[in-house]
């Protein structure tokens, strides 16, 4: 059994707990997600299943997009609802004209301090264990880039919600309270959903209710996706039959084994490699200058 579940993460689970359910229920070993999710946040968490877990950092590597909620007026130590309160105020309403330029600082690369409540690690240990010991240590700054980050709606007090797509490594939860910071009342995150994980939506995830469901009436093939999926920008390349052998022993494949016509392909120009219509794996086409000719270099097979 190999490919990629869809799944709807509910809050108040790990993304461990995810992996653990899905290992149950699929009765095998080799599982693995895409990308940690806080416990109490939720949406899309792919996890793979199988020989697709090869391709779990290329998905945790891609883009992601949230919705989220802030709350002004508060400062926790972990910069949401659940972390004890460093700082309250009272805020009877958001200067909307301010809150959207604020906002347009935060577009593009950015840097951001991580929250000293994660799972960054610094020196072998993780920062949250710095933080429960009462350690004191220097976080540096990340570059993260946000690609968009957008008002949904407000309710005229102290909550906005923002959409927010951004490059991997990127804590929402640090976003909030900048953003709080720059608005001068400061803010903690409220809620969190992860809409999108690309390419893995919302709206096509499956609920663990369903995924239960599926494993018990040994239909869970019905939506297990394909690993390559997730590579569907790249150009497609099928080789042939007899070049299968070598392809799979991650040797260089030439004219002779291509069925297209690979000089018609353009030298760096990454692919996705098939075989009698089944996905092997990707690469790239590279060019021989001793031998004059171009080939394909296998990058990480699948199979």
């Amino acid at each position: 059994m190999n490919g990629i579940i869809n799944v709807l993460k509910p809050p108040g689970m790990t993304s461990h707990d995810i992996i653990y359910f899905v290992r149950r229920q699929l009765k095998m070993k080799k599982v693995g997600h895409t990308g940690t999710l806080d416990p109490e946040a939720a949406g899309v968490l792919p996890v793979c299943v199988g020989k697709a877990t090869k391709a779990v950092q290329y998905i945790t590597d891609k883009k992601k997009k949230y919705r989220t909620t802030i709350k002004f007026g508060i400062i926790t130590e972990t910069y949401d609802k659940y972390g004890a309160v460093v700082e309250s105020v009272d805020v009877d309403g958001i200067d909307i004209n301010k809150l959207q330029e604020v906002l347009q600082e935060f577009r593009g690369v950015i840097k951001q301090i991580p929250p000293k409540y994660s799972a960054i690690k610094v020196a072998g240990k993780k920062l949250y264990q710095y933080a429960l010991e009462g350690e004191e240590i220097e976080i540096q700054e990340r570059e993260v880039e946000i690609y968009s980050i957008e008002m949904i709606d407000y309710n005229n007090k102290d909550e906005v919600i923002l959409d927010i797509e951004c490059s991997k490594g990127t804590y929402i939860r640090s976003i909030c309270y900048d953003i709080g910071e720059k608005m001068g009342f400061g803010a903690a995150m409220w809620q969190l959903v992860r809409l999108e994980s690309t390419p893995f939506v919302i709206e096509n995830s499956y609920t663990l209710e369903e995924i239960e469901k599926a494993a018990a009436e040994l239909t869970i093939d019905k939506i297990l996706l394909p690993v390559d999926i997730i590579f569907k920008e790249l150009s497609k390349i099928e080789i042939k039959t007899t070049a299968r052998s070598a392809a799979a022993n991650g040797n260089p494949i030439y004219g002779m084994g291509i069925i297209q016509e690979v000089e018609l392909f353009e030298a760096e120009t990454k692919t996705r490699i098939y075989c009698d219509n089944e996905f092997l794996g990707i690469g790239s086409i590279k060019y021989s200058r001793e031998e004059g000719r171009k080939y394909i270099k296998i990058d990480r097979m699948f199979i």
